[in-house]
């Protein structure tokens, strides 16, 4: 196996724009919204760009390869992440996502936890993550009755390089001027809650079923740590996905893993990523880009200088033991 690129899933949206064309030349025509950047879902399965599998698609690569791809810990069931990148000129509606048994039993999907990384921050840039304050169930739901949501909504001002994990159940949006890396769970159940009068289906009662008010929204700092050449950043870890930041001048040398595949998407700078035998092959990373790495690709060694984010399904325990070997004497 090889790194694999996909090629890129856009969907226009009522809220979207053009900024992605800031580091991309192949949009359609519209206010686009979302691309699918990584994706094995119902509603988008992603297409190999490069290499032997081009034009092949992502699941049915997976029922070929199975865990040479995927790894020997991860299901071919249900391929467990969606990565996203996220343009939006207009607020979003405010949402809320449900947990895995709400979703299986009343949507016949997962749930959805998801975290944000702005790749971009324009003026006014600003994101909503869970409410101010403490308000119950009944005064949201007086609030939108009203139309007064917003005095209940935590809306922060954001910039670029900030994270936040939107944990199922925490109400949320994301606002006007941002393009985001949405790292999360393979879903795509939303409940709107508002949809500031766009006319689009809004979803209160489920919304109500979901919402966990004492969820509170902040920015993830990360645990950041210093190596010979590079920086890496644990900015969070759960049972649905890890996600870490590599940033680096020169170059990064990595091995894969047989438990599991990766994805990295680069969120500033380019370079090229080195694989095969003696590193003899490779491909181009842009701005912008993901790379699944299956888990049968062996080494390889990113060289530019580069930002990149991480994904993957992690063994919790053995990334906790990773963490506290860079302290424990």
């Amino acid at each position: 196996m090889y790194p694999l690129k996909f090629e890129n899933l856009y969907y226009e949206k009522i809220w979207g724009g053009r900024d992605l064309e800031q580091f991309r030349d192949n949009l359609p025509a519209g206010n686009i919204g979302e691309s699918w950047d990584v994706a094995c879902h119902k509603n988008g399965t992603s297409i190999v760009a490069n290499g032997e599998f081009k034009g092949k698609r992502l699941d049915d690569l997976i029922k070929e390869k199975g865990s040479e791809l995927i790894g020997t810990k991860i299901s071919s069931d249900w391929f467990p992440l969606l990565i996203k990148l996220i343009n939006a000129k207009d607020k979003l509606s405010v949402q809320v996502h449900p947990n895995d048994e709400y979703a299986k039993k009343v949507e016949g999907d997962m749930g959805k936890t998801e975290v944000w990384y702005v790749v971009e921050a324009f003026e006014g840039a600003n994101l909503v993550v869970g409410t101010k304050g403490n308000c119950t169930k009944e005064q949201l739901k007086e609030a939108l009755e009203k139309d007064q949501l917003d005095e209940y909504m935590n809306k922060i001002p954001v910039k670029k390089g900030d994270v936040y994990l939107v944990r199922s159940g925490m109400i949320h949006a994301i606002g006007e001027g941002v393009i985001v890396a949405e790292i999360q769970q393979n879903s795509d159940t939303t409940y709107r809650v508002s949809d500031y009068n766009r006319g689009r289906e809004i979803h209160v009662k489920k919304a109500l079923d979901v919402i966990d008010l004492s969820l509170r929204g902040k920015k993830s700092e990360g645990i950041k740590i210093k190596k010979d050449g590079y920086e890496k950043t644990y900015l969070c870890l759960g049972r649905d996905f890890s996600l870490e930041l590599y940033d680096f001048k020169d170059e990064l040398a990595e091995k894969s893993d047989e438990e599991r595949f990766y994805i990295f998407t680069c969120v500033d700078g380019e370079g090229k990523i080195f694989y095969g035998q003696n590193n003899s092959k490779s491909e181009v990373v842009n701005y912008g880009d993901s790379i699944l790495i299956p888990a049968g690709t062996g080494n390889y060694i990113f060289k530019g200088n580069m930002k990149l984010l991480k994904s993957y399904v992690p063994d919790v325990e053995k990334v906790q033991r990773e963490i506290l070997g860079e302290i424990r004497y």
